[in-house]
């Protein structure tokens, strides 16, 4: 299942906790080989993580960490405009009505729809709180997984090239990309729906203090 927890939540799941910066330390300085922090409990973190964000967790059936993406306001402090603002020449990405994604990681046992599950989440977050956009920073590789997944970003910048190709891109919101997602993912929208509303309520009310 699909879990929104805060960072500040993350106390009453710590197993779900632990995968998940584990597996982002496998992925992310193992795997790919980012200079990326990774701490003494082997745990990859790194100042974001101190804003209280929001994460988005794949939950697999055994309660262990399937995959997951950090979720931050773009008119507070985001990677896109501190880390990779040079991507879209400079120009910051700050807006109510767009959210940043990042660390989207997959464990190495994630089930085959958990990606699209995670993608998924997006779109729910979009029509539930009445955002326009997702944007995030994304390498060569996930391409290719966007596509198969069903939902495919606008280019906003890029830098590099082959497997060292990273780009800045935004999901805009449409109804039949959350549709195809979900189809692709396997996973009822009514069920999708059912998890959003648990985490946020029937007025869909999210906790970030947003201001223009």
């Amino acid at each position: 299942m699909l879990r929104y927890l805060y960072a500040d939540e993350l106390h009453r799941f710590p197993t779900l906790a632990e995968g998940m910066f584990k597996d982002r330390a496998d992925q992310f300085k193992t795997r790919l080989g980012w200079d990326v922090h990774v701490n003494e409990k082997g745990e990859e973190r790194d100042e974001y993580d101190d804003l209280n964000p929001l994460y988005v967790i794949w939950e697999e059936p055994d309660g262990s960490h399937g995959g997951s993406m950090r979720v931050l306001p773009t008119t507070g402090r985001v990677m896109i405009n501190e880390v990779f603002g040079h991507l879209n020449g400079g120009k910051p990405i700050c807006s109510l009505l767009i959210w940043e994604v990042t660390r989207f990681c997959l464990s190495r046992t994630a089930s085959p729809h958990t990606a699209g599950a995670i993608m998924l989440s997006g779109g729910e977050m979009m029509e539930g709180f009445g955002l326009t956009h997702i944007a995030g920073v994304f390498d060569a590789r996930m391409i290719r997984i966007y596509r198969l997944i069903g939902s495919s970003p606008e280019v906003l910048g890029t830098q590099g090239s082959g497997r060292d190709q990273i780009s800045v891109g935004l999901w805009p919101y449409s109804a039949d990309d959350c549709n195809r997602v979900a189809e692709r993912a396997g996973i009822p929208r009514d069920l999708s729906r059912m998890w959003f509303k648990a985490a946020f309520g029937p007025k869909k009310q999210h906790r970030f203090a947003l201001s223009a």
